[in-house]
């Protein structure tokens, strides 16, 4: 059954910030003329074209990426590597699908041999754009073990929650945060293994290099059933502390497809750079899955910053053809002088983690002469609307649904909505829910519940249809602040606030942001010791406090200082 699937893969081959009110605009391409498709005709067609088939077991790394190596090795794909790393010291690494396929065995077996994880075993990954991100992801899908990433960001008290919360065996990180995961590990029953990706090793710590240097490299498949549980993700909500998504090997290794195939619209000529952080869904999206998917090569800068300047070179120095980044990226981009650089491979730009600006498009689209195509999804979903190529483009909107999905804009009672009427962004579940929504969170099935009205799956979002069935993003439902594609709950801002000795109550909201979209913005209430002390050093003071109680990205930019309980 799993041959299926693999088929349906290479037969083809050939919180988002408030926006009130909603702004139509309408363009296309430079002469009228609107990108044409490589994979598809036009969006009604891949509704037709599109019928995944469900085998009852499925692996990817067997089924998909050890499939491409039988095709590269019959030299039916392109010359291109399956994985094109580079970093700014000029280091490179190209791997192909056979190259990928040996080196993760190789790491499967020092999961399997070394550490003694059997299937369903939790690893949680934390590391940055490195090439041994890419191998754990492929050796966890071979040994069945569920993968676990986070954002380098993250701190002690971040690391515990998850590794508490995962019940995680091992941990796979880098000598940044290896100190913070020693000062919680005695708090942590469950975590029997810590694997350092270092070149220096470690008291306590297995060296990941020195294991995989002499691991074997014939390692055979875990046998997993397609509903079996592939990875989880951590996303933050309104209240309490992050839940973790939990995604099956179909939710997501066939899941996006649609993603791959018909937003991305790759194929296997194609190199695709998503710069995403590691710790998001999204990379799991279009820097692992989507990409392989197509037998597309994934390409990656290493950046320890997001550079504009740094992004823009590589656009013209390598034969790059897609390019997917969120939002925030590109209003940074476009403060350059685009028109002095020559992007000579490029050929799709794509967006998606919050609302892009119509302007940033326009901007864009003027000095490059490509239009950027919208894409909206969540860590609980794939794909759910897109603008596709061959579309009329709708700046401001998220597109039409994916094929994956029935999506409506319903009201409170659950009847659909009308067009131009707003209400929640769902997905009708019911009778039969979607194979490529999530599992559900971990050990909370109420919270998993909460999620269902009546026959649809509640994203959370307001938005509105139009006459022509695009759909337009109002704003969240809830209190959860989305900036620069980071998802933020205001409990975890305020609680890490509330810890100062210095603040009585706080209250994080979210403050417009013309390059982040949105960023926290903080009230704090003082306490009577502290109300003399100079404003600016203090809101210095309360920065900081978050950024080491939390991860980083969570502080609040803007920090109000209230001398009495008035807000």
């Amino acid at each position: 059954m799993a041959l299926a699937a693999t088929h349906f893969f290479l037969k083809t081959q050939g919180c988002r910030s408030l926006r009130s009110p909603i702004r139509f605009f309408r363009y296309t391409n430079k002469g009228g003329a609107l990108l044409a498709p490589q994979n598809f005709s036009d969006y009604e067609s891949i509704k037709q074209q599109y019928k995944p088939q469900i085998p009852e077991y499925f692996n990817f790394a067997r089924d998909v990426l050890d499939k491409w190596t039988a095709v590269e090795k019959e030299g039916k794909r392109p010359t291109n590597p399956a994985f094109w790393w580079v970093n700014d010291n000029g280091d490179e690494v190209r791997w192909s699908f056979e190259e990928l396929g040996v080196l993760s065995r190789k790491v499967a077996n020092v999961l399997f041999e070394i550490c003694g994880l059997q299937k369903g075993d939790r690893v949680i990954l934390i590391l940055p754009r490195i090439p041994e991100w890419w191998l754990v992801n492929m050796a966890c899908m071979r040994t069945g073990t569920i993968l676990i990433p986070g954002t380098s960001q993250l701190t002690a008290k971040d690391l515990l929650h998850r590794l508490q919360m995962s019940k995680a065996k091992c941990i796979i990180t880098d000598d940044v945060l290896a100190p913070a995961v020693d000062s919680i590990e005695s708090e942590c029953q469950f975590l029997k293994f810590k694997l350092l990706v270092a070149e220096e090793h470690k008291k306590g710590w297995l060296s990941f290099k020195e294991l995989i240097k002499y691991a074997g490299a014939d390692h055979s498949c875990v046998n997993t059933k397609h509903q079996d549980l592939m990875s989880a993700f951590f996303t933050s909500g309104t209240t309490g502390s992050p839940k973790m998504t939990e995604h099956s090997h179909s939710s997501h290794g066939i899941g996006l497809t649609v993603t791959g195939r018909y937003w991305l619209d790759l194929t296997s000529s194609d190199i695709l750079w998503n710069t995403s952080d590691t710790g998001w869904a999204k990379s799991a999206w279009s820097s692992v899955l989507a990409p392989w998917i197509q037998g597309a090569c994934v390409f990656v800068h290493h950046m320890p910053r997001f550079d504009a300047r740094t992004v823009l070179d590589s656009l013209s120095r390598f034969p790059v053809t897609t390019v997917c980044s969120a939002p925030t990226a590109y209003r940074m981009l476009v403060q350059h002088d685009l028109t002095s650089y020559k992007f000579k491979s490029l050929q799709h730009c794509v967006s998606a983690g919050e609302p892009i600006n119509p302007e940033v498009m326009g901007k864009w689209k003027t000095q490059t002469g490509l239009d950027i195509y919208e894409g909206y999804g969540q860590t609980e979903t794939v794909l759910i609307c897109g603008t596709f190529k061959g579309m009329q483009i709708k700046p401001g909107s998220m597109g039409k649904p994916s094929p994956d999905y029935d999506v409506q804009i319903i009201d409170e009672n659950c009847n659909i909505l009308p067009p131009g009427k707003e209400g929640d962004i769902a997905i009708k579940v019911k009778p039969e829910k979607p194979f490529c929504l999530f599992t559900g969170y971990a050990d909370e099935p109420e919270k998993t519940d909460s999620t269902i009205r009546g026959s649809f799956y509640i994203t959370g979002d307001r938005g509105l249809v139009d006459e022509d069935g695009y759909f337009w993003f109002v704003g969240r439902a809830d209190d959860v602040i989305n900036s620069a594609g980071y998802r933020i709950g205001p409990f975890e801002v305020e609680s890490a606030l509330t810890e100062h000795p210095a603040v009585v109550e706080s209250a994080a909201v979210s403050s417009p942001d013309p390059i982040r979209g949105e960023v926290v913005k903080a009230f704090v209430v003082l306490a009577s010791d502290y109300l003399s002390q100079d404003p600016e050093e203090l809101i210095t003071e309360l920065q900081d406090h978050v950024k080491k109680v939390t991860a980083p990205y969570k502080y609040p930019r803007k920090v109000n200082v209230q001398m009495g309980r008035d807000f």
